[in-house]
């Protein structure tokens, strides 16, 4: 027997994790309530958030044997380029708020895994400095579209100007969800200093010194905004948006066009038919509207109607993923790529960029076991036998 000399460095707290459960933790333990319940919670009763994770729960596998699965490769192509992983980092706002290294963490993490990038409206850095801080990376710019066009527009050329090849317009935001957490904490941008705030702050100092010793939180891609998240969504983004304004952006935008917030299988075929080169089946991860249709019962429905209008569009997933292996249900029935934003918060949160990496690298895991226990060596070779939805 040999003992084992304790470890207390950021790289061995962040190997002890093995779940992103366990980054889940450590995050909740290092970051002061409001930011960790800005990422945590979901709006209302947070009823939808908490059945897209049994969603993924509530199936299960069906392995072949007998197969050769000395080599599993993970790659995969999403609209019309390579990634090495089947996943992508989804878009967030306020991000350095969870962390100082925000977008830039996440960028180069995404950079350096070979998977894409997607900057948020809502982030805390600019288009240009993400660009420039991942200039190998393959970025995505999401899009609020905005009643004021003109900004919009200027949003629009700057994120073509600074190489991303993916615009992503967010369509579920006529209005704010009702996110409890938030409110229950004054949850404000930038944030208040309350006495509760104060004594919360004052038992993670790391977080503290972070967050006062560097850059004040700011929408870097917006102008400069004080008040809460919600009046920020209500006075800003547009509930009169159309089809129409669809028609306008594939018009004006050049690169790929994907659309998220697909919540029926009518839509989903709508946004194509519009232009769109894919989908994200997404709910807001449930910060939005509560018992909202779950993405994960969504898909084989919308790959139906896919096949059969013979459509090459893109079908990504979102909401609910903690696990390679929910990554691999997806995929086996009929998801095309998938995007996880808390999975990865969570990373920043317990971490920084190191934080970060240390996910990307549990879900690689996962996934690689999982396709091998599957009997799989490539993603094509998924299939929906693979997987049986329980109590469907």
């Amino acid at each position: 027997m040999q003992f084992k000399k304790p470890e207390f460095s950021r790289e061995a707290r962040l190997k002890r994790a093995s779940t992103i459960w366990d980054l889940r933790d450590m995050a909740k333990r290092r970051t002061p309530q409001a930011p960790f319940d800005y990422t945590d919670g979901a709006a209302e009763g947070e009823i939808t958030l908490r059945r897209a994770r049994e969603a993924f729960l509530d199936i299960e596998f069906r392995p072949g044997i007998l197969r050769n699965v000395s080599s599993i490769d993970l790659s995969t192509n999403i609209l019309g380029k390579p990634s090495r992983l089947p996943v992508g980092i989804a878009p967030t706002g306020f991000t350095r708020m969870m962390h100082s290294e925000g977008e830039y963490a996440g960028s180069q993490a995404a950079e350096a895994a070979g998977i894409p990038y997607t900057l948020s409206t809502m982030g805390t850095a600019s288009i240009e400095d993400v660009a420039a801080a991942a200039p190998n990376g393959r970025n995505w710019f999401q899009l609020y579209l905005w009643t004021d066009r003109d900004r919009s527009l200027e949003l629009i050329e700057r994120a073509a100007k600074a190489g991303n090849d993916t615009l992503m317009v967010t369509v579920d935001t006529a209005v704010a969800g009702a996110r409890l957490r938030d409110v229950r904490n004054g949850m404000t941008i930038p944030p208040a200093l309350t006495i509760k705030t104060v004594l919360d702050a004052s038992y993670r100092p790391a977080w503290w010194f972070n967050f006062l010793t560097h850059e004040p939180l700011t929408f870097a891609s917006l102008s400069r905004y004080t008040g809460t998240v919600a009046d920020l969504i209500n006075s800003m983004f547009d509930p009169t948006l159309t089809f129409e304004d669809l028609d306008w952006l594939r018009e004006t935008w050049k690169g790929k066009l994907v659309v998220k917030g697909i919540q029926t299988v009518e839509d989903a075929r709508k946004v194509v038919d519009h232009g769109a080169d894919g989908v994200v089946l997404s709910n807001h991860g449930g910060r939005q509207l509560d018992r909202a249709p779950i993405p994960f019962h969504l898909l084989p429905g919308v790959k139906e109607a896919f096949t059969k209008d013979n459509s090459d569009a893109a079908i990504m997933l979102d909401t609910g993923i903690m696990s390679g292996a929910d990554i691999i249900a997806a995929l086996a029935l009929g998801a095309d790529f998938t995007l996880i934003g808390r999975a990865y918060l969570y990373g920043l949160m317990a971490g920084g960029r190191a934080g970060v990496d240390r996910t990307l690298q549990i879900l690689e895991k996962d996934m690689a076991r999982t396709m091998a226990l599957l009997g799989v060596s490539k993603i094509s070779e998924l299939t929906p036998d693979h997987v049986r939805l329980l109590n469907k």
